[in-house]
Order: structure tokens, then sequence, then C-alpha cells
């Protein structure tokens, strides 16, 4: 009996106060399973620095826990608020400085990126993106809160938009697509 290789992917939902992380195993043909689900989090009253340190403990005890064999993290975008944003960007510097250390390749996805691998909508909403990622990885629960959704979405999405599809294995749809299909398939039983 021979197994199938997987990947086991790290997504990084950065911020300061809360930064999800969320672990899935990956295989050829596209199917995920959920490793960790978590968020590290940090007091709003602490100095900077102490904050990032604590993300930062965060996630190398997540990577030494888990093993992960590449990292996803959010890719920063502009916004209104301006130390959201740079709160954000500092989350994730270290997250890919961590990954650096690790000697682990790390990638960035925008929301919309993620928003569109995983549910096929770029525009989809916090509670669309966390259905379908229940779906595709057979909880019976949303995955909560939100910013480890986003996490495990961000995981998936760097499976599935690097991972080749081949005609002859039915993979032209994208593995949230074939959930949702058969979702409504056995809604109509």
């Amino acid at each position: 009996m021979t197994t199938t290789p997987t990947r086991r992917i790290l997504g990084i939902d950065p911020g300061l106060t809360r930064c999800g992380v969320g672990i899935v195993d990956v295989a050829r043909d596209r199917s995920a399973t959920l490793v960790h689900l978590g968020v590290i989090r940090s007091h709003p009253d602490l100095p900077i620095e102490q904050r990032l340190a604590l993300i930062g403990a965060g996630i190398r005890a997540v990577i030494a826990e888990h093993r992960p064999d590449v990292v996803a993290v959010e890719r920063v975008f502009a916004q209104q608020n301006r130390s959201t944003v740079m709160g954000t960007a500092q989350a994730s510097g270290i997250a890919l400085l961590i990954a650096a250390e690790n000697g682990l390749p790390a990638a960035t996805h925008t929301p919309s990126e993620v928003k569109a691998a995983i549910t096929g909508y770029g525009n989809a909403d916090k509670r669309q993106v966390q259905t379908m990622v229940a779906r595709v990885l057979r909880m019976d629960e949303l995955p909560t809160p939100a910013d480890a959704a986003d996490a495990l979405a961000l995981a998936m999405c760097h499976a599935w938009r690097g991972t080749p599809t081949t005609a002859s294995s039915g993979a032209a749809l994208t593995p949230a697509q074939r959930a949702w299909a058969n979702a409504e398939k056995a809604s109509r039983r």
C-alpha cells in the first residue's frame, strides 16, 4: 500500500492582538486535513516590542511542534486605519523572518486571492470563508475565531494555487468547488 505524499502548510493571518495560525496537510489530490488551529494573542497595553516577541514566540512554538514544510502569510493591504496596517505589517514581518530562520519557504497571498481560492469569489465575507473551510476540512463546526479560520484558508489557498491539476483526476474544479458541489448533491437527496 502506498501513501499519498502530503505537504504540511502553516497559514498565518498576521495581527498584533490576534494572530491566527492554522496548519493543514494537503495531499497530491488536493484534499486537505486539519492539523492545528489557534490564535496567538498579545494585549494592546503591552509595549510593541513585547507584543511582537509574544507573536514570534507563538509562531516558533507552532513550527517546532508541527514542523510545516512551507509558510503562507496574508499579504498586507492598504486600509484607512494606519495603526492597524502597521501592526499587521509588523506581525507579518515577524512571521516571514521566523520562516526564514527555520529554512522554510514562505509566500504571501492577498485576502481576495484567498477568498477566491476557497469560495470561488474574491469578495466573499468571513462567514462564507469559514463555511467553506469547515466543509473542505470536514469539520462539524465553523472554525473560530475568524483569524484562525483565515489562517487555515491561507494554508489551503497556498496549496491549491501552487499545485498543478490534471484533467484525468477530475481536478478541473477547485477543492472548494468540489466540496460545494458534493454538499449540494447531498442536500438534494
